[in-house]
């Protein structure tokens, strides 16, 4: 056992059962392509949105570079039209600064309801269902 949440155990923001997010590039706070969660996860690495070139830039102006490759992380760099799971704080801060990328809501954790309005992640939902 991994010790993580299990997936079939998780909802996602429409109440519904978590889906995956990407699987390449590989996401979530467990890696294990899913937007999912614990204790200790500070950053809430809960929305699954999908990457845009604005976004990725604004992102890395705020101090957080997910275009750089970095593979002692096995991390190859994001682009625009990737899947990522990012922390709740972070995506309302863009949504702030009107570069809030779009929301795959059926992978998007309903721990984000903690940070986030469902109205606003609606308002950005994504429709492709692409993992």
């Amino acid at each position: 056992m991994s010790g993580h949440p299990d997936l079939r155990e998780a909802l996602n923001v429409l109440g519904q059962e978590l889906q995956a997010c990407s699987y390449d590039p590989l996401t979530g706070y467990f890696r294990d392509g899913c937007c999912n969660t614990d204790e200790q996860d500070r950053g809430l690495h809960v929305v699954c949105a999908v990457m845009t070139n604005e976004f990725l830039e604004y992102s890395r102006a705020q101090g957080n570079d997910l275009i750089t490759p970095r593979p002692q992380w096995r991390f190859k760099g994001l682009q625009a039209g990737n899947r990522w799971c990012l922390c709740a704080l972070r995506w309302k801060e863009a949504l702030g600064a009107g570069v809030a990328p779009k929301v795959v809501l059926q992978s998007t954790h309903i721990k984000a309801l903690e940070v986030v309005d469902l109205q606003d992640l609606m308002a950005h939902a994504h429709t492709s269902t692409r993992t």
